[in-house]
């Protein structure tokens, strides 16, 4: 059975006010349960690409189809509906708050979509389970958590509101080798449960594990190639 159509950008353009085209008449096509990848070195826009799936920028100019409709027509509160509901978020730097703890930064989505105290708490700890930090224990200071434990933090607080796809923007790349595969792993583990997932990443190690590379030059992807055969992950792995 093919999957349905989850993203379509068409002649995408991303030009900044000092002119700097970031992207460069971009087509992209995103498939549910899909585990695809960016690929580019710094400054290819491949971030740039990633901020605008997500809904975290506008386009200067192009179309972009989610499930079929137009985004460019939604209000910015329409997007932060879209973003907080459907999308979730893994960024390199984290993006965690440090004066709160393991279970407050996780619950954090769900304030914002209004949930419940007492079904936030559950769902979060679930999150908390499901990401293998609960001996870690759920009032555990940000501060006191090593890089790969507070990436899963940052992996549960993008899965609570259960979202159809998960941007990931170099998730690895403030990680040592162990960390980072255990991270890759999870992801991959996400993607089997059937959420798409989108990553962005420099390491074609990294890349490899997707079952689609899109490659990101100036701007412009110069190819959309279809993995035939997916790196596995250890632990060991070496960068």
């Amino acid at each position: 059975m093919s999957k349905k159509q989850l993203i379509q950008v068409q002649n995408l353009f991303k030009i900044y006010s000092d002119g700097t085209v970031a992207l460069d008449g971009v087509d992209v096509e995103i498939r549910e349960g899909e585990f695809v990848t960016i690929m580019g070195p710094s400054g290819s826009g491949k971030s740039t690409l990633l901020h605008m799936l997500g809904c975290l920028d506008r386009p200067t100019s192009g179309r972009y189809l989610l499930q079929g409709k137009e985004l460019q027509l939604y209000s910015n509160d329409e997007l932060a509906r879209i973003r907080n509901q459907m999308m979730g978020f893994v960024f390199q730097s984290f993006n965690l708050l440090p004066r709160m703890s393991i279970l407050e930064n996780i619950q954090l989505p769900l304030i914002y979509a209004g949930v419940s105290e007492h079904k936030r708490k559950k769902i979060a700890m679930e999150m908390i389970e499901l990401v293998g930090l609960a001996d870690r224990g759920a009032d555990a200071e940000i501060t006191k958590l090593s890089g790969g434990q507070k990436q899963r933090v940052a992996i549960a607080r993008a899965l609570v509101n259960r979202p159809k796809v998960i941007f990931a923007d170099e998730p690895t790349g403030s990680l040592d080798s162990k960390s980072g595969a255990q991270i890759l792993s999870f992801l991959k583990k996400l993607n089997d449960q059937g959420h798409t997932v989108v990553l962005v990443t420099h390491e074609s190690y990294v890349a490899a594990i997707a079952e689609r590379i899109f490659y990101i030059i100036d701007g412009k992807i110069t190819k959309d190639e279809r993995v035939k055969s997916r790196n596995p992950i250890s632990d060991d792995f070496n960068r």
